[in-house]
């Protein structure tokens, strides 16, 4: 069987930026993130036939990684009728039937990548599916027992892919962010270090550490600026590294909690009935209460 495992944070924003009329809860509350959710984990279980499903939010924005940098992405700023949504999404979540990790000192990419790490190498899983376009999880690709899927998009990335597609391996990901930045998490990288040439060196050369200091050293065809660039990277060693750590993804060894022991605990087994009919009548969303195409009875 497939593991599917959801950036729910990721389908809520998606979802509630998404152009379409909004969709109306209670007292005329915005809960157009909520519905898009439930549509597309429906669709993930329905027409894309997922078995076993573990969702990752965000519970609240802010992370441990917010005190290793200043400007690493917050909740400044953003929409109070999507914020209001996050507790939400999580009880719309469990009403259907689904495992839930919400991350509170850490973030959803690392519960993903937690449970990626558990689950991967069990004998009953034939593939992991890390459901999200963000290239930060490109890190944990693995041959072809664990892919990317960006489902809006409908590609997948293997590990040949993720080398078309970034130009490095799996595991220098973290490094080559490190370099480029990465604008939606707050982090800038090293200024003249472009996605092209950070590919370039990472390709040659695996990692930052075997990276040579003086470009004298460098055996990179078709690379500019080398001297340049690699002065950059030993001026700011420091800065490079904080920032190869912030994109660096957390797990049960940094103490990421999984609770589940068994993969067979994310099997999806239906919906029960009772409380997603309270979820929907709590929430004003009655065009949603016989939307499960399977009931979870007894």
């Amino acid at each position: 069987m497939r593991l599917h495992l959801v950036d729910a944070t990721y389908e809520l924003f998606r979802a509630h930026y998404a152009p379409r009329p909004p969709t109306l809860g209670r007292d005329g509350m915005n809960l157009s993130g909520v519905a898009g959710v439930v549509d597309q984990m429906l669709f993930l279980l329905r027409e894309e036939g997922a078995t076993h499903v573990g969702c990752a939010t965000d519970q609240v924005i802010e992370s441990f990684r917010n005190e290793m940098f200043q400007g690493y992405k917050s909740s400044f700023g953003m929409p109070p009728e999507l914020l209001e949504q996050f507790p939400i999404v999580e009880d719309a979540l469990r009403a259907l039937g689904l495992v839930v990790w919400p991350m509170v000192e850490f973030e959803a990419d690392d519960a993903i990548a937690a449970a990626c790490m558990k689950f991967k190498d069990d004998a009953e899983v034939e593939q992991v599916v890390v459901c999200t376009p963000d290239k930060d999880m490109a890190q944990l690709v693995d041959g072809e027992r664990v892919v990317l899927l960006d489902r809006r998009r409908r590609i997948t990335y293997d590990e040949p892919a993720v080398h078309v597609k970034w130009g490095v391996a799996p595991s220098a990901i973290p490094d080559w962010l490190a370099l480029v930045g990465d604008s939606s998490d707050g982090y800038p990288g090293l200024p003249g270090w472009g996605a092209k040439s950070a590919a370039a060196v990472l390709a040659r050369y695996g990692s930052l550490e075997g990276i040579p200091v003086k470009a004298s050293a460098w055996d990179v065809k078709s690379l500019r600026g080398g001297p340049v660039l690699a002065a950059t990277l030993r001026e700011r060693w420091d800065e490079v590294q904080l920032y190869r750590s912030l994109a660096r993804l957390r797990t049960a060894e940094d103490g990421v909690d999984i609770p589940e022991r068994a993969v067979d605990e994310l099997r999806w087994r239906g919906t029960p009935r009772a409380g997603w009919e309270a979820f929907t009548a709590t929430w004003g969303l009655p065009q949603y209460a016989a939307r499960p195409h399977r009931w979870l009875e007894g």
